[in-house]
């Protein structure tokens, strides 16, 4: 994370001062000095009294009177305009200070994506590298107005959360840019399913950095960006220059409901698409029921098809030994069957929870 050189300016003078200051000690007059640089004299006494720039071409003459480099008067001159501009650019940062309190900012800065701070006008200023804008239109006209629909398709205007999930998403972007991959290969990641189908079933301790680098391997990046205060997101799908992007939130750090939402990714990324955004648990502009539930299936059915579904619940005494022995039959994890049958209440919630493996990113 880059440090921010705060917009708080120093006062400058205008390149004018100096030359008024010069003329004085040569004892040189407006209109000798004009005379001298064949400038009228109206000009000079413009520039002396702060109304007028010096341009380059002055500079030129003025360094053959006065003997002062021109790029001494270029200089000044580039310093005294960047520092109007700075003084007209704090009242963009105060007019972001209301728009600042929509973050869950101290939350961002615990985790290290923002720089720790309490004073207002900073946060809007690391909010803005954040989200790289200019000003609160800037953030407004990509994540709510969708003016680059090629970027980002959905509109988050509607939602109380918005500024919450916005960090969330960028969050996902800063850490997809950290990396590189091979072109996306649809081929290789249908290949690489029943593999990372075996990961989930053994969940080893390194499980996550091991989907990493097999879906790298077919042009897909995965990251893990940790949930935020009002974004319980539990994952999200979208395509950054055709490059398709998981990012997990691993809500609840529960493996069943983890790897559910993992391959319920891969599914929108093989079923629809880059034009589609996918964000799960959240109501946005731009979602698809239709999408979000062929996804759905296809995730379920990777995971535990229906036809095992249906062996296991053929079992009239359904034992937790029953449930470890269909986990290796079928080559998943028992958590998955747990959840399953959970979900479908056909065994109580809390019956097998001892099955369930967290889910430890820090590994």
């Amino acid at each position: 994370m880059a440090t921010i050189t705060q917009y708080y300016p120093q006062t400058v003078s205008h390149p004018g001062t100096t030359l008024s200051e010069i003329l004085t000690e040569k004892e040189m007059g407006a209109k000798e000095f004009a005379v001298r640089t064949g400038k009228p004299e109206k000009t000079i006494s413009d520039v002396l009294n702060g109304k007028s720039s010096i341009t380059p071409e002055m500079g030129i003459l003025f360094e053959q009177v006065l003997k002062i480099p021109s790029h001494f008067w270029i200089n000044r001159q580039r310093t005294y305009d960047e520092y109007l501009a700075r003084i007209e650019y704090q009242k963009t940062i105060e007019e972001g200070i209301e728009w600042s309190k929509t973050f869950p900012y101290a939350k961002m800065a615990s985790l290290g994506w923002v720089e720790p701070t309490t004073k207002k006008e900073e946060k809007v200023i690391n909010l803005f590298e954040y989200f790289e804008v200019s000003n609160t239109k800037g953030y407004y006209d990509f994540y709510h107005n969708q003016k680059l629909l090629v970027n980002f398709r959905i509109s988050l205007k509607e939602n109380e959360n918005a500024g919450a999930i916005a960090a969330w998403l960028r969050q996902g972007e800063i850490q997809a840019d950290a990396f590189t991959i091979p072109e996306f290969d649809k081929k290789k990641l249908t290949e690489i399913l029943p593999k990372l189908k075996a990961i989930m079933a053994s969940q080893p301790t390194d499980f996550f950095s091991q989907i990493q680098v097999l879906c790298s391997y077919a042009g897909v990046k995965v990251v893990h960006t940790p949930c935020l205060p009002k974004a319980p997101i539990h994952g999200s799908t979208r395509w950054l220059n055709d490059v398709p992007l998981v990012q997990l939130s691993g809500r609840y750090r529960r493996n069943d409901i983890f790897w559910f939402t993992f391959f319920h990714e891969i599914g929108h990324i093989l079923l629809h698409g880059k034009k589609y955004i996918s964000i799960e648990n959240i109501e946005y502009d731009g979602e698809n029921q239709i999408y979000e539930n062929e996804a759905d299936i296809f995730s379920a059915d990777l995971l535990l098809n229906k036809e095992q579904e249906n062996e296991i619940t053929n079992n009239p005494i359904l034992t937790e030994k029953d449930v470890v022995e269909y986990a290796k039959k079928f080559k998943t994890h028992p958590a998955i069957i747990i959840g399953r049958l959970q979900y479908l209440k056909l065994v109580p919630f809390g019956l097998g929870n001892n099955l369930f493996n967290p889910i430890d990113f820090c590994s």
